[in-house]
């Protein structure tokens, strides 16, 4: 039942959606002459950029969260890694504490989802971080669920089999957290539209369709050679896996609902207008992962 679900999630459902969106504008028919928002390389390099550095900040919050409990068991001595996290010593609930990173980042997912909601934050630069933080953190921990049902030596899966879930259990989670995607990756898309331009510009599903490929899905494709050079040097799988199912499970979604949805209106209409910032930070980041998080901290 989960690798069916899991089917429908990431193929199925944003297909069927986007094919409806196509059917609606054949039938609408003639080319689309109302106003739609100007290309802008700025925007696009800008949000691959945000994308890159929100990534591999969810990922290092996920590692933390992994460490810290474990630091606090005795006998146990856990070391933090740019890409991963390993421990030494033994201690019975280091397996429950494998679930604690998940965890971080699902509730950090709320917590940004949260500050969108208030729409409290007026610089779009910003504002798109906080959009891709939360995207992060939720399409980062949600898979974890069914791939934890799955697979009994995931970390998701070590802690759901310490707490005992059976077979029936571990699908109820597995169908549960496969549901949250859609809605989740639908309510982003409202917010990366209104980053995205004016509202009076995305009126059409076609405006609102390119607009999304603009502002979320070429940017995610351009960020996964970034991403990369953060997770390198691990196992392929590893290094290549969790940044493209993280990409998969959200923004098939959103580009293909995105001639359905309305953007989020009220924000400051001032657009992503230097890449500068977020530049800065992805090589910040770059080096602090690898000049000084790649040797491993001990937390002990």
């Amino acid at each position: 039942m989960i690798p069916v679900a899991i089917a429908l999630t990431v193929g199925l459902g944003p297909l069927l959606l986007g094919l409806a969106g196509a059917l609606r504008a054949r039938r609408a028919g003639g080319p689309d002459t109302r106003a739609a928002i100007p290309w802008s390389w700025t925007l696009t390099l800008g949000s691959a950029l945000l994308y890159t550095l929100a990534f591999n900040l969810t990922f290092f919050i996920q590692e933390l969260f992994l460490v810290l409990p474990k630091a606090f068991l005795p006998g146990v001595r856990p070391t933090l890694f740019h890409n991963n996290h390993d421990w030494v010593g033994e201690n019975p609930l280091t397996s429950l504490f494998q679930g604690t990173g998940a965890l971080a980042i699902f509730v950090s997912g709320i917590a940004f989802g949260f500050l969108l909601h208030r729409r409290a934050v007026r610089s779009s630069t910003l504002r798109l971080f906080i959009i891709w933080m939360a995207y992060h953190s939720l399409f980062q921990s949600l898979p974890q669920v069914p791939w934890g049902a799955l697979n009994t030596g995931g970390d998701v899966g070590v802690a759901m089999d310490y707490l005992g879930l059976g077979p029936t259990a571990k699908v109820a989670c597995a169908l549960a957290s496969m549901a949250l995607i859609p809605p989740a990756a639908l309510w982003l898309a409202r917010h990366l539209l209104g980053v995205a331009g004016d509202a009076s510009e995305l009126t059409t599903p076609g405006a609102r369709t390119r607009a999304m490929f603009q502002v979320a899905t070429l940017p995610a494709l351009l960020a996964m050679p970034l991403i990369i050079l953060f997770r390198v040097p691990r196992n392929l799988t590893e290094v290549l896996l969790p940044p493209a199912v993280a990409m998969l499970m959200g923004i098939v979604w959103a580009q293909a609902g995105a001639w359905c949805v309305a953007p989020v209106d009220g924000y400051s209409r001032t657009r992503v207008e230097s890449i500068r910032y977020p530049l800065a930070a992805v090589v910040a980041l770059l080096l602090v992962f690898h000049l000084v998080l790649r040797r491993g901290i001990p937390f002990y």
